[in-house]
């Protein structure tokens, strides 16, 4: 039936999903018929964001810090209890942090990984339960590119990510006995908050991005992605459609990983 919602029956939690990638996959998911909880510190900005989306499309929002295991098992336990299921998990909470090698603490390397490696953990155990009592579902972890790449005053971000990537592995082979997918997407440079230098600059504006990535092609699509690029490849993670799909990152970036 072309109009039927691939999703239609099915609850969701998008973690840090008040903006950017987070926000956009939450839409695409409610728009494709799921229940979705979008759990985040910024709870107004969230309430703000999702106040003009349809009145049919099934949305909540609830305060979350994600390195809290008390507010993670509330926000599990919340989502079960109004949507009556929990079918999809999508870690996607981070923080940039591009402190320089000279300057950087172990205490803040230590933060960067509590909220954006750590969590991805945590919010998994809390979720297992409830996605096992209706059958199984779906883990999708939002990792990056930097976390297969090196890269300049990027320590405590890349080696979050690229443990998001090997710890999406892991899930897979402990998980897939219950039921559960789990996989992961890589974006490259995508137009979001996280795209805003120290200096209040736009890193897709610098001269460094101009010439090298587009002039150059680096980027063979020439272009920055958006937050839409990735919710597609969301869709398809959280949907039936990759139901033989487990362990696996997939890499959006406009083919900049090609290119090297």
């Amino acid at each position: 039936m072309s109009g039927e919602k691939r999703l239609a029956g099915r609850a969701a939690i998008v973690t840090g999903a008040a903006r950017g990638i987070g926000l956009a996959i939450a839409g695409r998911l409610a728009r494709e018929g799921a229940s979705v909880m979008i759990g985040d510190l910024d709870v107004e900005v969230a309430a703000q964001a999702v106040a003009d989306w349809d009145d049919d499309l099934s949305v909540a929002v609830h305060g979350l810090d994600v390195t809290k295991e008390e507010q993670v098992a509330e926000v599990v336990a919340t989502a079960e209890e109004r949507f009556g299921r929990l079918d999809i998990l999508v870690n996607n909470a981070a923080i940039l942090d591009m402190t320089a090698y000279e300057d950087l603490s172990l205490e803040a390397f230590h933060r960067v990984l509590s909220v954006n490696l750590d969590s991805v953990l945590t919010m998994t155990r809390a979720a297992v339960p409830a996605i096992e009592r209706v059958g199984g579902g779906r883990i999708l972890n939002i990792a990056s590119i930097m976390g297969l790449r090196g890269a300049k005053d990027a320590i405590p971000y890349s080696t979050a990510k690229g443990g998001v990537i090997n710890l999406t592995r892991c899930l897979a082979c402990e998980l897939a006995a219950k039921g559960i997918t789990v996989n992961g997407i890589a974006p490259g440079f995508i137009d979001t908050r996280m795209a805003r230098t120290p200096d209040g600059a736009h890193e897709h504006e610098t001269e460094l991005f101009q010439q090298f990535y587009l002039g150059h092609e680096k980027i063979p699509l020439v272009r920055a992605g958006l937050p839409d690029d990735v919710a597609g490849p969301a869709l398809f993670f959280c949907s039936d459609d990759s139901r033989y799909v487990t362990g696996q990152t997939l890499l959006v970036d406009g083919g900049l990983s090609a290119t090297f």
